[in-house]
């Protein structure tokens, strides 16, 4: 016989809900509010290609797509002999410490020592910017971002549900930062401004002087800087530095990576480099290993590797890889620099150009999606449209195209803006 007592504490149960077998399920706010625009424009624009002429993309930053930029033999060798240690199982979640220990020897300067404690291995640098921002902003506090920027910014922002403001830079100074709009951006809710040094998508290098006037600004309102600095070292034209190895006060997370100066993306390992001198971040640094803990940490044969890739790369290598880019830089320039509808940018470093295109001289063309969108259809030649960085009428150019495909890739931009240039009106008075 069933228990009465039991019977009543079931009919006090609050009544469940049914729910219909074709009743959606919803999706959480957390991933309705996360929008990474260029995988979004990439996979959703309308892309339909001259069939007459090859394809010719020059969106993604991604150097490995060609195959004509690759890691050296040192490097693979590194991973290849990685694989057969005992690095399969799991490390400490910020990273292995033969790894810190490898990346704090390779960035230490004399007035910048690093150590293990100071570095955090991540999954690749879009990763390491990810814990960095969540680290430090908040649902109340903000962080400033540059616009042009990276588009990855927001991305992180709008998941974690951090607000930003932005910030312009100048294309006409070489991409400077506008410092006096920067400081009328900051109150008392901001937590930290990001900087992007090479920067994605322009292509510019901060000079050593306009550096430290950043830096004195920060140092002025007490906040840390975030440095995306995954393109440190591809600097081709003037002198820049890690904003780590110049700050006496300022609290700095540089965000690093293999993916870029190594020519390794897919593999995915990242890093922060905590310069701290002042130990402003001792509350910041305990929660950065915990925001490593969510994944339990980066891939571990990748990190093994990582001392003799750091230590055994041959410096031709990287000189090497920096000739390529400002030759590629100095094809596309001249090039471009003689199509009235264009104005080309000289980029300084990273492997990137910013091109503005002058819609007021071009027929049928409304904005820099229209361009883009009729380019691919017309001329199969595929840049992004920097709306998505956050500057109107400009596309973004990469630059580790092999040199024969990105002359023809500017031929076939500079026919298209001739058919497609604006109709002057006729004198018929003559």
């Amino acid at each position: 016989m069933a228990n009465p007592a039991k019977r009543i504490r079931l009919s006090l149960r609050p009544r469940m809900r049914l729910i219909e077998d074709d009743q959606k399920v919803l999706c959480s706010p957390c991933a309705d509010g996360t929008l990474n625009p260029i995988r979004k424009l990439v996979d959703s624009l309308p892309i339909k290609p001259n069939p007459e002429k090859s394809f010719l993309k020059l969106s993604i930053g991604d150097p490995s797509v060609f195959g004509n930029f690759d890691p050296p033999a040192e490097v693979k060798a590194a991973v290849r002999d990685a694989l057969e240690t005992s690095c399969h199982g799991y490390v400490p979640a910020h990273g292995m410490v033969s790894a810190r220990e490898a990346i704090a020897q390779y960035y230490t300067t004399p007035s910048s020592p690093l150590t293990f404690e100071d570095v955090y291995i991540t999954s690749g640098c879009s990763d390491a910017l990810r814990i960095a921002m969540d680290c430090i902003g908040t649902p109340t506090k903000h962080i400033l971002l540059p616009k042009p920027g990276f588009s990855l910014y927001q991305t992180i922002a709008g998941n974690r549900g951090i607000p930003v403001k932005f910030y312009n830079v100048i294309p006409e100074k070489n991409w400077e930062i506008d410092l006096e709009e920067l400081e009328s951006l900051i109150d008392d809710n901001t937590a930290a401004i990001l900087v992007t040094n090479p920067s994605n998508p322009c292509g510019s290098a901060f000079s050593v002087s306009h550096q430290m006037e950043i830096l004195a600004l920060a140092e002025k309102y007490g906040l840390p800087l975030i440095a995306d600095e995954i393109y440190q070292g591809m600097v081709f034209e003037g002198e820049s530095h890690s904003f780590g190895e110049l700050s006496k006060n300022v609290p700095v997370l540089s965000a690093g990576g293999l993916a870029k100066r190594w020519l390794v993306p897919g593999w995915r390992v990242g890093w922060l480099t905590v310069h701290d001198r002042n130990n402003r971040l001792s509350a910041v640094r305990g929660g950065l290993v915990k925001l490593c803990q969510v994944i339990i940490g980066a891939n571990t044969l990748i990190q093994a590797a990582i001392p003799r890739i750091l230590t055994e790369t041959p410096p031709e290598f990287y000189s090497s890889t920096i000739a390529r880019l400002k030759k590629a830089s100095e094809i596309v320039y001249s090039e471009l620099k003689g199509v009235p509808q264009l104005r080309p940018f000289k980029p300084q470093g990273a492997m990137y150009m910013m091109v503005q295109i002058k819609i007021d001289e071009l027929e049928d063309i409304t904005d820099d999606m229209k361009f883009v969108e009729t380019l691919i259809s017309e001329e199969s030649v595929f840049p992004l449209p920097a709306g998505i960085f956050g500057i109107p009428n400009f596309v973004r150019l990469v630059l580790t195209v092999p040199e024969d495909l990105l002359r023809e890739a500017c031929q076939r931009i500079a026919t298209f803006c001739d058919r497609h240039k604006k109709k002057r009106s006729q004198n018929r008075d003559n």
